[in-house]
Formats: structure tokens, sequence, C-alpha cells
């Protein structure tokens, strides 16, 4: 038998079979293309919150740093040599405490020299006037030129010029020797002595210390000229409203969190803008009873960068929504917003300030608008949604407290 007869049969045995196979696998698909189809999916479900307008207070953070009330030099009236120092460097003193001894000596001596000296006066000027007493009547009879009178009349004034002069001088040494000792003129802290027992000191030229008058404290702020411009344009149009300038408010936040217990007032308001800054110097002035180093008290220090929070303006119509329901691209800020249709819309948005855990929102929503704040991975513009009211108990969830204290940090 020959190889070509060999694989004629076996073509033959095999071909029924393939046409077999063939034939069940198109009945198959015939079998498969009368299957009914799929259900449609149910929209997405998406939690919303309605749009609503309220009146709400309009506060605005600056950087300020305390200042001491009333910074007080202290400098000697008397040129002499430091005998004593009577206070300790960095406490607190009060008016009237005795700060420095400046050898009395010297100045005891020439207040003494000057009493002797008015002692004189009045002894020249007695007997000048009993001179022209004496020669008055003796001019009547002749006895005396009117020179003689003459000369004792020039001799009183003379002598009463010189009391006059002995007098004052005695007020000079007096208040030279006075000043020999050094007190305090004000309550506050005395900071550290410039100079110590033995050195020579000049009137008037050296600065020992200084005194700083804690309570109460300032704390000056530098404000925007774009702050100012934008609260002037908002007062016109009436979106927000304050009372009299200088009954605004501050609240200091420390660099640690905490926050003073006492307000303050602004006090002072400069009347240009600084060129080389951009901004207009102001002043808040607030009390300050505990300013001492004593443990435990809340008090703050010159110098002292703080947190200024203004108090006082409020805004009407304000737009407030959760922070997480607002996204960020690179056109800016939107929001999803659903339509009359229940359909997701995007919405750019201008949101300004955070208050709280809250967006405030100047442009682009307004009151009655629903808008998305969980969900939204689930959805794409255009695409009809489920949508229910969003749950508030959830921005109290681990997660999302961590979310926005990130943001809070950021």
């Amino acid at each position: 038998m020959t190889k070509k007869t060999i694989c004629g049969a076996y073509a033959n045995l095999f071909l029924p079979v393939c046409y077999t196979c063939i034939g069940l696998y198109i009945t198959l698909l015939v079998g498969c293309s009368g299957k009914s189809p799929a259900p449609q999916a149910p929209p997405p479900e998406v939690e919303v919150i309605t749009v609503t307008s309220q009146v709400i207070p309009d506060e605005t953070d600056f950087i300020g740093q305390a200042e001491a009330f009333r910074p007080v030099e202290i400098r000697p009236q008397v040129s002499g040599i430091i005998k004593k120092i009577s206070f300790t460097e960095g406490r607190n003193v009060k008016k009237g405490d005795k700060l420095y001894l400046i050898d009395p000596v010297p100045f005891r001596a020439v207040y003494l020299s000057s009493k002797a000296r008015v002692d004189q006066a009045k002894a020249r000027l007695t007997q000048a006037k009993q001179d022209l007493a004496r020669v008055r009547p003796l001019l009547e009879q002749q006895a005396v030129s009117k020179k003689n009178v003459d000369d004792a009349q020039a001799e009183v004034l003379s002598a009463g010029a010189a009391l006059e002069a002995a007098n004052n001088e005695v007020i000079k040494a007096k208040f030279d020797l006075d000043n020999t000792e050094i007190i305090a003129p004000v309550n506050g802290r005395i900071g550290r002595s410039q100079f110590y027992e033995g050195r020579l000191v000049s009137a008037q030229t050296t600065l020992l210390t200084t005194i700083d008058q804690l309570d109460p404290m300032y704390v000056n702020v530098s404000v925007p000229e774009s702050y100012i411009l934008r609260r002037q344009r908002e007062l016109a149009e009436q979106k927000v409203h304050r009372p009299d300038i200088f009954q605004l408010r501050g609240i200091i936040t420390f660099s640690d969190g905490s926050i003073y217990p006492h307000e303050g007032l602004l006090d002072f308001a400069d009347v240009m803008i600084r060129p080389e800054t951009g901004t207009l110097q102001g002043r808040f002035t607030f009390p300050n009873p505990q300013g001492n180093l004593s443990p435990g008290n809340t008090n703050f220090f010159p110098g002292q960068f703080v947190k200024i929070r203004l108090k006082g303006f409020t805004r009407t119509g304000a737009i407030l929504i959760p922070q997480r329901a607002v996204q960020h691209g690179s056109s800016g800020s939107f929001v999803y917003v659903i339509d009359g249709q229940n359909k997701a819309q995007l919405r750019t948005i201008r949101a300004s300030t955070w208050h709280g855990k809250e967006w405030l929102v100047e442009e682009g929503l307004q009151a009655g608008d629903r808008i998305v704040v969980e969900g939204f991975f689930r959805i794409l513009p255009g695409v009809e949604v489920n949508a229910i009211p969003y749950q508030q108990e959830k921005a109290s969830s681990p997660s999302s407290t961590g979310e926005n204290t990130a943001r809070d940090a950021t």
C-alpha cells in the first residue's frame, strides 16, 4: 500500500468528525444570540445639601507684634559715681521704688554752701535797708548829699537781687541732691542695668536701664492695602457692616495655639499707607493685669509675635458650604450642582476664606442650589444621580476630621 493511499484513507476518516464539530459550534452561537439583554444599573447615589444664605461674623487674622504701653528710659539727672543699686533686674517695680543711688556727698556740700550764701544775702539786704533808713532823714537836714541816698537805695536793690540768686542756687542744689537717688517713675518691669556700682555716669546722657509698663499692652498690626480696598468696596455695596472703627475688637492667639482671655480694642489707625510695605499700621490695646513672671499666669511680653483676629465685621447674604464639597482643578475651584433633572453639573465658584470647616463662597452659587458633598467618585458631568440629604454626622468621623485638620494645618 503506497503512502499516498494511506493519507487519503485518513482524510476520509476525519472529515466527517470536523464537519460535526463545526455544526455544534454554529448551533451554540445561534443559541447565545437569542439571550435577553442585561438590566440597566440604577443611578449612582450621592449626598447633597441645599445652599442657604445667612448673616455671619466676618473675621480676619493678622500678624501682630506686642509692644510695651510705656517704655520708660531711666537716665541720671546728675553726674557722679554709682554707690548703690536697689532693685533686682527683670522684676516688677512700683512707682516710687528706689533704683540707684549716686554718691550724694559733693551734692550735699553744694546744697549746704548755697544755703549759707542765702543767709549772707539776707544779712547784706538787712544792712542795706538799715543804711538807707539812716541816710534819708539826713538828706532832709542837708547833712548828706543826694548821691549818698541814691547809693544806699542801689545797695538795697543789689542785696535783694543777690538774695534771689542765692535762693535759686539753693533750689538747684536741692534738685541735684534729691536726684542722686533715682526712683521708678511708673509701675512696670525693669530691665537689665547697663552700669553698676563704682561707674561714673553722665547727667541726661547715660542710659541706665528701662522700665516697660506692661498693663495695658499694645499690639501693632500691618493691614495690607488690598484688604482695605476690598473692605471699602464691600461696605459701599453693603455686603458687610461694621461699627465705628475704634469699636473693632481683637482676639490674640499665641504661637502654641492658646487664646488670650482678654479682648482688645483698636485705638489707633495710621493716616497713610507705608510705601515700602504697602500696609497701613493699626494698634490694639489689651489689658494685661497679670503681666508678671508668676507661674501659671497668661501674659505676653514686648516684642512677642501673635495672631490677631479682627472682630466686628458682619457679612449679610453669606453662603457657606462644607470644605469637602469644594473640588480644585487646573481652572480653579468647582462644585457639582444637581439640576432640576437630577443630573450632576460642574459649577465654577470663587471660594475666598474658611469659616471653621466651611468655605465662604463669593461667586458661583445662590440660595436654593443643591450641591454634592459625598459621592464624587461615582459621577461625571451630565450623569443622572439619586440625590439624598447629606448626613452631617459623617463630618465628625475620624477620616473626615483628620482630613480637615490636615487642611487647616496647611
